[in-house]
């Protein structure tokens, strides 16, 4: 294999790759032997037929397009490291010579590495951000832990009031007819929830156990079923049971039941002390958000094109990932939303541009800051992820591999990089 370089404008550079005859033909054969199978040849048995009677039969190239699939991604990996490149894009190739007993010769255009020129990014100013936490959002905690510590009792002396649960059985008509999906049994709806269609709920306030309700309201006009939106419709409801939530007293016992401490007052201050550590650590994100982001700003780049639709790609694929967690696959979701992938793709550019333009210049200021990363931290660090994983150190550090290791040490340089500027900030 011989590679060429060109290097080309705006940081792109084309590589010419020469693979051998012999390298291409014996593709060739490893594809021949997986295909012999299916082939049918005449006065020969399927899988019997020797490779230059089913290259007689259908033509000598009958197996070079699939023995370049085969070859080329190893081939194009070969030729990057003989290159020496600094590629940060995804390869742009065209085959340009595939002949049968002739070398393969393709071209890959891609991106390289951009060169960063750094601004100022010692001595930013940033927005001073003030912190505290007052009374009412120490009671809303405490409000919430009675909320989640509360019984649920049945009502049995009064009709539903908001703020109740009220089981019952529904069905919707519209103009005297049943539609679809207005039907419902045994259906737990707490009043006051809005999770119903506007007005319905407020109905049901002074309703009792037993009694039958005709409750007319009217679909909102943005209503997601476009049949039903903006029309009139009545429900009609029977009442099956009504419930509330009985919530524990404020006291020292529920501080000991839900937080382990003697009293309420320490209960107290130990929520004030975790809302001011939450927003101690948001203040602080926001300090290096902005610290980061003036410190690329006055960085000068010229990022390639490539690797922007590279980058692009990749948050595209981020986001099929959780999407795949939730048990939907793009197809589905560009169905649901009418979104297409070039338009995600197109919409992700200016997002993809900034997170490069950041990770350049935090790279950048690492090298010329000479931040270094010991192995105790490189072990450290593994340990951690380890522990999020729940997986033995050692079959983690097997599976990251020596490129995984070397990542994690430019993430961690990355993140002294990142303290170093944000400390380094002035906040005014």
């Amino acid at each position: 294999m011989s590679v060429q370089v060109e290097k080309l404008e705006n940081n792109m550079a084309k590589l010419t790759i020469q693979v051998g005859q012999d390298v291409l033909d014996k593709a060739m054969n490893d594809v021949y032997l997986k295909a012999r199978n299916r082939i049918s040849v005449p006065g020969f048995r399927k899988g019997k037929a020797p490779r230059f009677m089913i290259e007689k039969a259908y033509g000598k190239g009958i197996f070079l397009e699939d023995a370049v699939n085969e070859i080329l991604p190893s081939e194009y990996s070969k030729a990057v490291e003989e290159s020496g490149l600094d590629i940060v894009s995804r390869p742009n190739i065209e085959v340009t010579q595939l002949e049968p007993d002739k070398d393969l010769i393709f071209t890959a255009e891609v991106a390289l590495r951009p060169p960063v020129t750094l601004g100022e990014y010692k001595g930013l100013e940033v927005k001073k951000q003030e912190v505290s936490v007052t009374d009412d959002e120490v009671e809303a905690v405490l409000k919430r832990e009675q909320e989640k510590n509360a019984r649920i009792v049945p009502v049995e002396d009064r009709p539903a009031a908001m703020d109740d649960i009220v089981t019952l059985d529904f069905e919707g008509f519209m103009d005297g007819v049943a539609f679809e999906g207005g039907k419902g049994t045994d259906h737990r709806l707490t009043l006051g929830s809005h999770s119903f269609i506007p007005g319905f709920e407020e109905k049901l306030v002074g309703a009792k156990v037993g009694e039958h309700l005709e409750i007319e309201v009217t679909f909102p006009e943005e209503y997601h079923e476009k049949s039903l939106a903006g029309r009139p419709a009545v429900f009609s409801c029977d009442i099956k049971k009504i419930e509330t939530k009985e919530l524990p007293e404020l006291n020292d016992e529920l501080a000991q039941d839900v937080a382990g401490v003697d009293t309420l007052d320490e209960y107290r201050q130990n929520v004030r002390a975790d809302l001011l550590k939450q927003k101690e650590d948001a203040a602080r994100r926001e300090k290096e958000n902005e610290a980061v982001d003036k410190a690329a700003e006055n960085a000068t780049i010229d990022v390639p094109d490539a690797m922007i639709e590279t980058e692009a790609r990749n948050m595209l694929e981020e986001f099929e990932q959780r999407m795949g967690m939730q048990g939907l696959n793009m197809k589905q979701y560009y169905q649901y939303t009418g979104q297409t992938e070039e338009k995600m793709l197109e919409d992700y550019k200016p997002g993809a541009l900034k997170r490069i333009r950041t990770r350049l210049v935090l790279e950048k200021i690492a090298a010329v800051e000479e931040i270094a990363v010991s192995e105790e931290e490189i072990a450290e660090e593994i340990k951690k992820m380890a522990e999020a994983y729940s997986m033995e150190v050692s079959k983690l550090e097997e599976s990251i591999g020596e490129n995984g290791r070397k990542q994690l040490s430019e993430d961690l340089a990355v993140q002294k990089a990142i303290t170093l500027i944000t400390d380094a900030a002035k906040e005014v």
